[in-house]
Formats: C-alpha cells, structure tokens, sequence
C-alpha cells in the first residue's frame, strides 16, 4: 500500500489534516488507527462522557510512574485508542486558549504561531453556534467542519455560579473565545444536534468519503528511512508486520505520549538514550520527549440543600431515562457535557492574563463517574495554567508493544503548591457569596476543617488529578534551537519528509483545554504541508484587564 502522506493517528489534529491533505483531490492520504470503531451510546451521547474515558477498549491504558511530589501516585494518562482519538472520549469542551498563549510561541521560537497568524485558522475550523447566550460573532468562524454550541443552562446553580464570581469582584465575558477570555461565563462544547461532535464525525468520516482517503486499521511501529529521508512506516496488523510506502511525506500525530515514542523508536531522539535501548540514531535531537505538561486539577465539592442538581438522575431509573431519552430524542441530559459554566481568572496582581481555568458542574462527581456519597451537591474543577513543572516521555525497551514510561514531575515547584492552596481558598471565596445562599450546604471536599497550608498540601497531595492536556514533547522551535525537534512549518529537524503536527508541538499547554488547539495545528499544517501561502493574519487585539497591575479581579 502506498500513498501521497501517511498520517499516523486519527485524532484532533490527524482527522483535520486527512480532511484538508484530500480537500482538492489532488494527492492521496493514508490514516493509520490503531483503534476501533466510535460507534454507540457511551462515545456519541455526550451525557455518557465518564464512560468511555475509563474503558479500555477505547484507551491506550497508560499511566504516569511513580510521581515523586505526589507520594508516588500513579495518575491516569488516558489517550484515546480508538477512531477520532482523544477527541472522542473527551470531555468535549472547546477552548481556542488565550492569544497570549500564541504570542509567546511565536516569541520561542516558533515565528508565524502569534495569535495573529492563528485566529484565522480558528475562524476556518469552526462552525460557532451562539445559541442565544450572546457572543463575539466577530471573532468566531461559521463555516468550518467544527460545531462548537453551548449547553441549556437551565440549572439554576450555573446562574448561581456566574453571578457569584460577580459579586466577589470579577469580571463577566460572554465568549471566553473572542475578545475577552477574562472573567465568569457560559461554556463551549464540541456537541452538534445532541451528539459528540469529535474530529471523527466532523474531519474523518468526510474525508473517508473521498477516494483519495484510506483508513488502515493497524499498530504503527516505527517511521522507515531511505538515508535521513522517511519514506513510509511499519505497522502491525492480523500478527503480522508490513510497511506502507509514503510518496510525499510521513506526518505523525499520534498524541503527546505516543508521537515522541514512535520518533525514538524510529531513530529520533536523544542519542545517549536511543543507544541504550540498542536503537540507531537517524537524528540526535534531545527535546524529544522532553517539556512534558499537563494541567492539574481538584474538584471543589459543596453539597445543595436543594434537590435541584444532576444527582436525581444518578441512579438505575434515572440513567435508564436520560439514556431513553437520549436514544429517541438526542434531547436531554444526555446531550449535554453538563460543563456549561466556565471562569478564566488572572491569580494575582501582576499576571497580565487568566491563569486559572474552571469547569462548573452541577454534580458532585468524580471523572471516574462516582458520586459524592452525600448526594446532592456541586462542583468546580480549578487549576492553574501554566505549571512550571516540566517531564519527560521515554522509551521503557526498544520493543514498539512496551507502554513509554511517562513522568510528568508534577507540582516540582514550589509554586505549584502556592498556586493551587490559592485555587482552593478563592473558589471557597466564590461559593461563600450571597448567590449561592439559597444553596450551599456543607463543603463536601476538601472539607471546612482543611484550613492550613500543610492541610491543603496533603489534600492537594492526595487529589489532585490530571485534566488529561499532555502536550510540548516535540517542542517546535526554530531550526537551530537544541531542544526544538520540528521548526515552525512542523517539519522534523534533521531528517527529510517528516512532520510532527499535533499537541507535541506546544512549546508552551495553552490557557484551556487542548482539542481546539491540536485541530488547529492540524489545521494549520496541512497549508504548510501542501506548500501554500498560510491565511493572511488578523490583528485583533484581545482584551487585557486594565487594573491587571494593581488586581487579580
């Protein structure tokens, strides 16, 4: 089998890329899954969202080791194994990121990524429906295979939630993805007509319906070179191996965790490291693998005194109905994520932009989908942004079925720790406004007797969870950097005919969660991939707090 571009993944960035490579019909593509099919309830009804997040059939089943700042917790770094990728047991909710985020890439070395050059990519890839909750329309894009909306919002406790960060002095924003990321407001979901809109059903499934698109279902094992130039890849399928030959060029995007690895066992990486696992070198380039992120989060709970929240559904009758419900209607609570609410807040004088994210939910779960024991009740999920911290993905042997050993480093720094007792003590600050009154019971967790800076460090120690927004472990920089391992048009440096084009690019995780951004750089990559002049850049100035000097709010 041979082709005009392989692209080793299906998801965000690799559904995108297959989309746009066969656009004009001009040149063949080749997708290569190792997952099976999205088809069924628990991936397509977007209510079902714990659900395939924690199944094995759709996830590569890999975990962080032992994370040394965290009492040698083992955290889940789930990645989707399956058509569509991550994108397909996401959460589904869509943050392009803050356009500061873009203007410090293209100021590391990764020149013509300023949020200028990027915001008419977002334009391109989306289909914005405001649906009646206001917005930037300006700023947004309404033709693209994206369909990005906004859930109900008829739990009164979203209205509560809004409102509260009001009164304890912040700011609002009707659209977090145009002008003004900065303040309390509704949430945007990657959900069309009461269904999961992944790249699956907006990039693949199109593009598959073209004969110059081909989807191989297979285990891809290594790039193959001809000298320093790639020339196909080797995959595994039906227990046996076979190589598929590349015309053009091979593009990986196969996640964070799994692109770095594929690039080591293809001869890509540090040298000292690839020799030790008896690997040739094709190219020495140290930053693979390396400036591993990821955002962290806890879940703030405080019970309700009203029986007003999600948890009336949490049991065998009231999932039977939404599933029902779901299955004749696409209507519901099964069509919704339920992250409906949303706040980017800057924590403190000085930040010059938002570096604290909340999902708001009306529930008291967990994303492993156990409810808190006390029944009704609420719940944030609040991070910082941008963690100092930094890790490393590494080969475990030279055997392509061996999972990488994966070591985020989590909370190394000490502002880690300062950061987040701030997280806790400031959402307690926004539960205890006047808007939340009619509702608030006790705080479930942490718990009203976590107080101290050693009591929050043992809650956070103990709790915090990943958001699931690996990225940055094939940085891309410019072509004389060390550390960078593809320049700014995704190309791997050092070698021929090989790009890397989805969230390893990152030199920095940016404000949010990650499918907007690694369809963008599937997005953008394809323009650099087909040769052509990129879109014109958009001066649009974000909106920047005045008092971000003397405030946090």
């Amino acid at each position: 089998m041979e082709a005009d571009y392989i692209i080793i993944g299906s998801g965000s960035a690799g559904a995108a890329m297959a989309y746009r490579l066969t656009e004009d019909g001009k040149h063949s593509v080749i997708v290569i899954e190792a997952g099976g099919s999205d088809a069924g309830p628990f991936i397509q009804m977007p209510g079902a969202l714990s659900y395939p997040m924690n199944m094995k059939i759709y996830d590569w089943g890999y975990q962080s080791e032992p994370e040394p700042h965290l009492g040698g917790r083992r955290l889940a770094t789930t990645r989707g194994r399956v058509i569509g990728g991550s994108s397909s047991i996401n959460g589904m909710v869509y943050v392009r990121g803050h356009a500061r985020d873009y203007d410090h890439w293209a100021e590391s070395g990764a020149t013509g990524w300023a949020y200028a050059d990027v915001l008419p990519y977002f334009k391109r890839l989306e289909n914005w429906h405001d649906c009646g909750h206001g917005g930037d329309p300006g700023w947004r894009g309404k033709s693209g295979p994206l369909h990005v909306t906004r859930g109900k919002r008829d739990n009164p406790l979203h209205a509560a939630f809004v409102e509260a960060g009001k009164q304890a002095g912040f700011e609002l924003t009707s659209d977090y993805n145009g002008e003004k990321q900065e303040g309390f407001g509704p949430m945007e979901q990657t959900v069309w007509q009461g269904r999961r809109w992944s790249t699956a059903n907006a990039y693949l499934k199109p593009a598959l319906k073209r004969q110059n698109c081909t989807l191989v279902r297979g285990y891809a094992r290594r790039v193959v070179f001809d000298g320093n130039r790639a020339t196909g890849v080797e995959i595994e399928r039906g227990g046996s191996v076979e190589t598929l030959t590349a015309r053009r060029e091979v593009i990986l995007a196969a996640s964070s965790i799994n692109s770095p690895k594929i690039l080591m066992l293809s001869g890509i990486g540090p040298a000292a490291h690839l020799a030790e696992n008896g690997i040739n070198v094709v190219a020495d380039r140290k930053g693979v693998g390396q400036n591993l992120q990821d955002h962290l989060e806890l879940y703030i709970q405080q019970a309700s005194t009203q029986p007003i929240t999600l948890y009336k559904y949490w049991n065998l009758f009231g999932k039977a109905f939404v599933g029902a419900q779901w299955l004749l209607t696409k209507t519901g609570v099964g069509a919704s994520n339920q992250f409906e609410s949303a706040a980017f807040l800057r924590s403190k004088p000085g930040v010059d932009y938002p570096d604290i994210q909340y999902h708001f939910l009306p529930i008291a779960v967990r994303y492993d989908g156990k409810a808190a024991a006390e029944g009704h009740g609420f719940q944030a999920h609040v991070g910082p942004m941008r963690s100092p911290s930094r890790g490393a993905v590494t080969l475990a042997s030279a055997d392509p079925k061996d999972a990488p050993k994966i070591l985020f480093n989590y909370m190394s720094k000490e502002q880690d720790w300062a950061d987040f007792r701030h997280c806790i003590r400031l959402t307690r600050e926004i539960f205890g406004q006047k808007a939340f009154d009619p509702y608030r019971g006790k705080e479930i967790q942490p718990g009203s007797s976590v107080q101290s800076d050693d009591e929050l460090n043992d809650f956070i120690r103990d709790h915090v969870e990943s958001a699931y927004h690996p990225c940055g472990t094939a940085r891309m920089g410019r072509a004389d950097d060390p550390h960078a391992v593809v320049d700014p048009e995704c190309r791997v440096i050092g070698v021929e005919g090989l790009r890397v084009a989805d969230s390893s690019v990152f030199p920095r995780i940016t404000n949010g969660n990650l499918n907007g951004p690694s369809i963008l750089v599937g997005e953008k990559a394809s323009d650099h991939i087909l040769g052509r002049t990129p879109l014109a850049p958009e001066n649009s100035e974000p909106w920047i707090n005045p008092r971000w000097r003397e405030s946090d709010r």
